[in-house]
């Protein structure tokens, strides 16, 4: 197992600056955010042109990479591949495939994405409709000895109502999206909230957790006790603001790390433990999101093993 850091935390920063910080604070590994230049979400960070990859970038990326010690676990990409749009779907289907032709060329073995969500249709049409598309990545993806990797994110600020707007947010649905040849990008984080133990869902899950993130979460109950478990209704002016939950770095949290990375070591992972640092107290500008950054070293780098 390795310490890593998912580069979106630090739009603003080139590659080059990220991967000298990562290494000089004692991370291992890269997961790179690939976003497009233009739109998407508001912490969308390009860190790798994917879309225009040739042999230029594939020798400068090789050597940042060997000069700094670092590994490039995987490529992030988080968007809705059954958005309602299917001008914006296929967008995203064609990045997608960019960041798969670019991991080929590099030697990355995963490409992180959501199943995501039709917020007009009910889960079962969603469902059918992945079944009918999402097939044909993966097998592109495994073409190129690619793994598609899915994030148990639930994604509520999606939804217009706070409900999931990412098919993948329990074992039940991993189930599901393995049938179809997906991966797990597991994060203890989201289960938490939703009340499901993330320690005891990796076992079952193993074979399939080929790479994690690092994110905690920190609850407010007596919050909750006036939302109910779906956030606010009558005066929700944030859509990722559920009321009686936060995201945290690694150890401000609920999450039991130690508990999570034993556990992770019974079963096998060999993969990268990747910090995805979007906690509002440690956030706001660069100085404080590095300070978070060294935070989630503090409490996780002890816990694995050199």
């Amino acid at each position: 197992m390795k310490l890593g850091m998912l580069t979106a935390c630090l739009p603003g920063w080139p590659l080059a600056r990220i991967a000298a910080w990562a290494a000089e604070n004692g991370y291992q590994a890269l997961e790179v955010a690939v976003w497009p230049d233009a739109g998407g979400r508001d912490f969308v960070a390009s860190h790798l042109p994917v879309a225009d990859f040739g042999p230029r970038e594939v020798d400068r990326t090789r050597e940042l990479f060997d000069r700094h010690g670092l590994e490039l676990s995987a490529f992030a990409y988080y968007e809705n591949n059954l958005h309602p749009d299917p001008e914006r779907r296929a967008g995203i289907r064609a990045h997608l495939k960019h960041a798969i032709d670019a991991a080929q060329a590099l030697g990355v073995p995963y490409v992180g994405t959501f199943v995501g969500r039709d917020w007009t249709r009910p889960v079962a049409e969603n469902l059918r409709e992945a079944e009918r598309i999402l097939p044909e990545l993966v097998e592109y993806a495994g073409e190129r000895n690619v793994r598609i990797i899915v994030e148990n994110c639930v994604m509520e600020g999606w939804h217009p109502d706070g409900y999931p707007g990412n098919l993948a947010y329990s074992p039940e649905l991993w189930e599901w999206m393995f049938s179809l040849g997906l991966y797990l990008n597991y994060d203890p984080s989201h289960l938490v909230w939703i009340g499901i133990d993330p320690v005891e869902v990796i076992a079952p899950y193993a074979e399939r957790i080929v790479h994690a993130q690092a994110k905690d979460v920190e609850l407010d109950p007596r919050a909750r006790n006036r939302f109910g478990h779906f956030g606010p209704a009558t005066d929700r002016t944030d859509p990722w603001g559920m009321g009686w939950w936060r995201y945290r770095v690694p150890g401000l949290g609920q999450v039991s790390w130690t508990n999570v990375v034993d556990r992770l070591y019974e079963h096998g992972f060999t993969g990268t433990l990747s910090v995805e640092h979007e906690d509002p107290v440690w956030g706001g500008d660069d100085e404080r999101v590095t300070q978070g950054l060294r935070i989630a070293h503090r409490t996780l780098r002890p816990l694995i093993l050199d």
